[in-house]
């Protein structure tokens, strides 16, 4: 059964890291990622909350067709309104959609910081920064949550594994 394994959270919550350590675990599927498809197919958008629906429903789409063709995907993208997550499984299909919710305060993610992001957006040089100058809505019932504040990204990499092989998503 093919799916679409949506991580979602903050800047710096592990979704990336996550992504990469599913694949490194064998997981057998397409991996897509915010900063990467920025770079190419939505470096045209911007972060303004239009920017960003357009940058999630362009994926979506991308997603659907992989599944559509047999692939698992896994997209690990801030995604940060429920309209743009709901938008996305409204493309892609509810019934294929994992919503998983990388659960990492924003005290801890500013810490990681691993791109200077958040010293950029809360000393002003970076506009519309989700969890400073732009809202992040929290799922509100996604299918998993991953608390990356009590357990490593490498255990919840793992723990997010057991679940996805457990449901037969893959």
């Amino acid at each position: 059964m093919k799916k679409v394994i949506w991580l979602t959270g903050l800047s710096g919550a592990g979704k990336t890291t996550i992504a990469t350590n599913l694949k490194e675990l064998g997981v057998d599927a397409v991996f897509l990622d915010g900063d990467i498809l920025r770079k190419g197919l939505c470096k045209d958008l911007k972060f303004s909350l239009e920017d960003r629906l357009e940058n999630i429903r362009r994926v979506a789409e991308v997603a659907r067709l992989f599944i559509e063709n047999g692939k698992t995907c896994v997209c690990s993208f801030i995604s940060p309104t429920k309209a743009s997550r709901e938008m996305a499984k409204t493309i892609i299909g509810h019934e294929n959609f994992v919503e998983v919710y990388v659960n990492t305060p924003l005290s801890i993610c500013e810490k990681r910081d691993p791109k200077g992001l958040y010293k950029l957006a809360k000393s002003g040089k970076l506009k519309n920064f989700t969890g400073i100058d732009s809202v992040y809505e929290a799922p509100e019932a996604p299918e998993f949550v991953l608390d990356c504040y009590n357990e490593s990204v490498i255990d919840s990499s793992q723990e997010l594994y057991n679940y996805l092989e457990k449901m037969l998503y893959i």
